[in-house]
């Protein structure tokens, strides 16, 4: 005969199980919410999901820095050739002209050779996408389209410097096209910055934008080629408020987003970019930018610098950065 359990001793095993199960509940919880959090951060992680028609990216590249473009040197027959095929586009991309013209016409003279030349018919292009948000305040993305032409015979085709911002800019304004930014965003292909940031001056100088209305300037300037797989932002030591933006980017960045290249620094090998390209008037005009381009490499301003020697798989990862960028930016400038 099995002695009869004491009344204690048959509540026990009720309270263990009981216990177990709360103790069980808590570790499922826990272990789920410790697995979405690690799928968060792995996500974060990631890179950003391309969202550039690479292939696209590449032919009008291509184009741009084709013998039929002359090295599009400002005022040549090449350059009217590069206007012609930049104004296609943006009527395809169905960008808004400014007071109904994508032209702001400009000229200057420039002393070459000890001599001065005039320039009489330089063009910037210009096109507007809408904001869904903001009407006053507006984000200008760059590039300038000209480059050295032909010396002594010899072709400079121009192909990182700087069909590469060109045709990024292109494949940004696709994107925002399709995805409208919440501010109006200008894209302005601009002429003339091999002869002295000529078309930039023009631009900040005009009446076609209102200074004040201007958010930001993001200026691309060679984006195609680095072996480092290296891409700058330029820019952050005079806006910080722009560097954790981006800092975010650089976490989804496919390239190496670095910082850097925007004041006298040591090492004194650091070149100070901040008047280097299409940015520097905005930079003395008082609005903030960021330059988005790589450092001198051995074809910068040579005939070598084709399209067959741009780094297909960086430029595309670099342009989906730079586009990312611009998405952020967006979302945070008021």
């Amino acid at each position: 005969m099995r002695p009869r359990p004491t009344p204690c001793s048959s509540r026990l095993p009720l309270v263990a199980v009981s216990l177990m199960l709360v103790v069980a509940t808590s570790l499922a919880a826990r272990s789920a919410s410790l697995a979405a959090s690690a799928q968060a951060v792995a996500a974060a992680a990631r890179p950003t999901p391309s969202d550039v028609d690479a292939e696209r990216l590449l032919q009008d590249l291509r184009t741009l820095a084709s013998p039929d473009m002359d090295g599009r040197l400002t005022g040549s027959p090449g350059s009217h050739r590069a206007r012609a095929f930049l104004l296609e586009r943006f009527k395809e991309l169905q960008l808004q002209p400014l007071n109904g013209s994508y032209q702001q016409k400009f000229s200057f003279t420039q002393t070459r050779g000890g001599s001065a030349v005039a320039f009489p018919d330089a063009v910037n292009l210009i096109g507007m996408i809408p904001g869904t948000a903001e009407k006053d305040r507006f984000i200008l993305v760059s590039a300038h389209f000209d480059h050295l032409g032909v010396r002594n015979g010899i072709l400079y085709p121009g192909a990182d410097d700087n069909a590469s911002g060109v045709v990024t800019l292109l494949a940004a304004a696709r994107h925002f096209r399709a995805n409208p930014p919440r501010h109006p965003m200008l894209f302005a292909a601009l002429d003339s910055e091999e002869d002295g940031l000529r078309g930039a001056r023009a631009l900040v100088d005009s009446r076609l934008i209102e200074r004040r209305g201007t958010a930001m300037n993001i200026n691309l300037d060679m984006v195609s080629k680095n072996d480092r797989r290296e891409l700058y932002a330029a820019g952050t030591s005079f806006a910080p408020w722009l560097r954790p933006i981006l800092e975010d980017v650089q976490t989804r960045s496919a390239v190496k987003l670095l910082f850097g290249h925007d004041r006298p620094s040591p090492p004194a090998a650091t070149e100070d970019w901040t008047h280097e390209s299409d940015h520097g008037p905005f930079h003395d005009a008082g609005i903030a930018w960021v330059y988005f381009g790589v450092e001198d490499h051995p074809d910068y301003h040579r005939p070598t610098d084709t399209s067959g020697r741009v780094n297909a798989a960086f430029f595309g990862d670099a342009a989906d950065t730079i586009i990312e960028a611009l998405r952020a930016i967006d979302g945070a400038v008021d």
